[in-house]
């Protein structure tokens, strides 16, 4: 949603635990709103194929004010958007307009290039609202990178969800227990919503190399050690290991298989190649990429 800034977050190194390291999000802003962002960090540039992870709130806005994100561009990616309270309103340059709640998926694929705006709408800004949600980016494979931009919503019915033992979980994308997500992010990967009574366990799956867990709230126990809610827990490869809730956790399950090299990222561009994001740069100072119909706003491009 906005510039990657390169202020480093705190992280801790666990070597001889399920846990490899824990990275505390440093707090950025985008659209007057605050947002609490654990990927990219120097420590750990990925996992899986998940490049960025922003917790956007929770917060709340006065009547008349909203999230407001003016048009900016991305290659090379896909975004995933997930509400867990209020609103936002995608407009995009292929002429898409999705209003996503709570439950429900906005998977946008940029590839050789789309702008979008993200926005509270006017019916909503008529009273108090609150915002509180996670949006991350996905890396393309090489052989994806340069697709045609696309844009997916799912709604919450559509997704596979699970209720047992004192746990229910609702699958973004991948797969589990034998059910896949129609999400199609073309790398892959695994993201699930997963909710703990007090007391309750959940077994992380090692079908993938790369994992990690990022609780919004609650307190959880893993290999005896307690670890509080807000921070971006990155796994040993292969390492078997169960969460327990200390109280009511809800905890993000995300990973995925090594992606195919190393990615560069600047601003909302996302690449293997380094000259593939200077031509985007360029192309975006010079008003190349295609408009968002009826917004005559953007995000001009950060002179550093």
């Amino acid at each position: 949603m906005s510039r990657f800034d390169d202020q480093d977050p705190q992280c801790n190194i666990h070597d001889d635990r399920g846990v490899a390291l824990s990275i505390i999000p440093r707090t950025s802003d985008i659209g007057n709103f605050e947002v609490h962002r654990a990927l990219p960090s120097r420590q750990q540039r990925m996992v899986g194929p998940f490049i960025f992870w922003d917790q956007m709130g929770p917060g709340e806005f006065l009547t008349g004010q909203g999230l407001d994100v003016r048009p900016h561009p991305h290659i090379g990616l896909s975004t995933i958007t997930y509400l867990f309270d209020g609103e936002i309103m995608h407009r995009d340059s292929l002429g898409v307009k999705q209003r996503i709640t709570p439950g429900d998926i906005n998977l946008m694929t940029a590839g050789s290039g789309i702008v979008h705006s993200e926005r509270t709408d006017f019916a909503i800004r008529n009273q108090q609202n609150r915002l509180f949600g996670i949006q991350s980016w996905l890396a393309l494979p090489k052989d994806q990178e340069e697709r045609a931009p696309a844009f997916k919503h799912i709604p919450k019915d559509q997704l596979p969800f699970f209720n047992e033992d004192g746990m229910s979980a609702r699958l973004i994308c991948g797969s589990y227990k034998g059910e896949s997500a129609p999400t199609q992010p073309f790398y892959e990967c695994i993201y699930m919503d997963i909710h703990l009574d007090d007391g309750a366990k959940f077994h992380i799956p090692c079908d993938y190399e790369e994992r990690a867990l990022y609780a919004l709230s609650g307190q959880m126990k893993i290999d005896d050690i307690d670890y509080p809610a807000g921070e971006l827990l990155v796994l040993h490869p292969g390492h078997e290991l169960t969460i327990q809730a200390i109280d009511k956790v809800r905890v993000m399950l995300l990973g995925g298989a090594p992606m195919d090299g190393p990615r560069h990222i600047w601003w909302n561009f996302v690449s293997s190649s380094k000259d593939r994001i200077e031509q985007a740069k360029r192309d975006w100072k010079d008003n190349k990429f295609a408009n968002v119909p009826n917004e005559d706003e953007f995000i001009p491009l950060p002179e550093d």
